[in-house]
């Protein structure tokens, strides 16, 4: 008998009620409503104990890039711990998979990139990064560099670093004090502003913020700007094309660090390995984790240029920061055939080529209904902005509402996706094909159509 069959769907959901504390959850809410179990996953779709299929257009938690089923993936990982479960990287010791991973992810990089500190996710990974960010500054002899820019309503994990370098103010309202050194500008979100200047010098005008930090600051005490190329869990807001070259060159300028967090952007997202590959620019460091396993395991970390690297390895001495599961061997082995799979698949290819945009073609066409303001999509990651008025853009008076009303209605529908307030966002694995690309969204429609009539109503 299998786990799932020693008890009753009502048994899982008393247990969890009674012992399970949710990441990101109201525990009272979830009292009365009760968990959905989920049991199985296969491909695109995932099945509850009910067994209703559900098409995950959030790949997990944007994480599933391979798609689910994949027993190449659980046939390394059981390899592997059949042969070395586990051993540490610290004692100068080390592990095949976790050596063989880092040159793939350097073959897979920019060629500036050729070190890997391993983390467990991409929580740690951010963590790992603001350390190794200040400690460069140590070592080139200016300690005065701690400050750190980010942007509000960014996402960098739930750590205490995380959420003080991500600018979400629910989170920041909740258990601080915060990391000092931490400051924020506004994101380049065009949908969200007065609309009155055009992308292009609305991208020169959010980037330019930075400057006017760092210089309201000093550079001599600023050490980094760090941000999602896409940001993600704050509602898929992608920059005009002109703001990431100009963040580049401000931060050049003045001699800051330049950082993108691509726990959610790479490994295929956006049609290219990695966000900055897409947006053109050469960060000094970037933090990744999620689709380096397609989540199968877990695993995080963060790619050191040249510029950095070889200072911290030269003249740095002994780096006092690490992990228990740093370079595990097992998620190494999961992320070698993840990326294995992703390049004899050429699934990277396919997003930017095929995949990509015939669903943006369709995604762009759900702009027509009455209640959606903007469509935008890069890549297989895009966003949709619930209105009530399309000639104006103006939002519902209860804000989120409509926006939950969507995502409960999907969900029953056998439909996955996010509400961020009133956008609904969307990230389905990379292996999504056209025919379940029209039935995502046809459903996206009926689901638009049940929301249009409960906010009318």
């Amino acid at each position: 008998m299998s786990l799932l069959e020693q008890r009753t769907k009502a048994d899982w959901q008393a247990l969890d009620s009674d012992h399970y504390i949710h990441p990101f959850t109201d525990h009272k809410d979830l009292g009365e409503k009760k968990s959905r179990i989920i049991v199985r996953a296969k491909g695109v779709y995932i099945y509850d104990v009910d067994d209703n299929e559900i098409l995950d257009a959030m790949s997990g938690l944007w994480c599933v890039n391979a798609g689910y089923g994949r027993t190449e993936l659980a046939d390394a990982a059981s390899d592997q711990l059949k042969e070395l479960p586990y051993y540490n990287s610290f004692f100068q010791c080390a592990n095949p998979p976790s050596i063989e991973l880092a040159q793939m992810l350097k073959n897979i990089t920019q060629a500036h990139l050729n070190r890997v500190f391993y983390t467990g996710s991409g929580s740690e990974s951010i963590d790992t990064m603001i350390r190794i960010v200040r400690r460069y500054w140590e070592v080139m002899g200016q300690p005065k560099r701690t400050t750190i820019i980010a942007r509000k309503n960014a996402y960098h994990g739930s750590t205490i670093a995380g959420v003080s370098l991500g600018g979400m103010s629910p989170m920041h309202s909740q258990g601080g004090p915060l990391l000092p050194g931490i400051e924020h500008i506004e994101q380049p979100y065009w949908f969200e502003s007065d609309r009155s200047l055009s992308q292009a010098d609305f991208g020169l005008k959010m980037a330019g913020l930075l400057e006017e930090r760092i210089l309201e600051l000093g550079a001599e005490n600023v050490a980094a700007f760090v941000g999602e190329p896409i940001q993600g869990a704050g509602g898929v807001i992608i920059p005009p094309d002109n703001y990431w070259p100009e963040i580049e060159r401000i931060c050049k300028h003045y001699g800051v660090l330049l950082v993108n967090d691509e726990v959610i952007c790479g490994f295929g997202r956006l049609g290219e390995w990695f966000g900055s590959d897409h947006f053109k620019v050469k960060p000094d460091l970037i933090t990744f984790a999620k689709g380096v396993t397609s989540g199968y395991l877990p695993l995080g970390g963060v790619m050191v240029g040249d510029k950095v690297a070889d200072v911290l390895i030269e003249k740095g001495g002994e780096f006092n920061h690490g992990f228990t599961y740093s370079g595990h061997p097992a998620s190494c082995a999961v992320a070698i055939k993840n990326i294995q799979i992703l390049q004899n698949e050429k699934l990277v290819e396919r997003v930017k080529n095929d995949i990509g945009p015939y669903m943006q073609k369709k995604w762009h066409a759900l702009a027509e209904h009455p209640v959606v303001g903007e469509t935008r999509m890069v890549g297989l990651m895009g966003a949709m902005e619930l209105v009530s008025s399309k000639t104006s853009c103006e939002r519902f008076d209860d804000k989120s509402t409509a926006g939950t009303v969507y995502r409960d209605f999907a969900v029953n529908n056998g439909l996955v996706m996010r509400a961020v307030g009133d956008t609904i966002v969307t990230s389905p694995p990379l292996i999504i094909s056209h025919d379940e690309v029209d039935e995502l969204i046809e459903k996206t429609w009926k689901c638009l159509d049940h929301t249009q009539k409960v906010m009318a109503s």
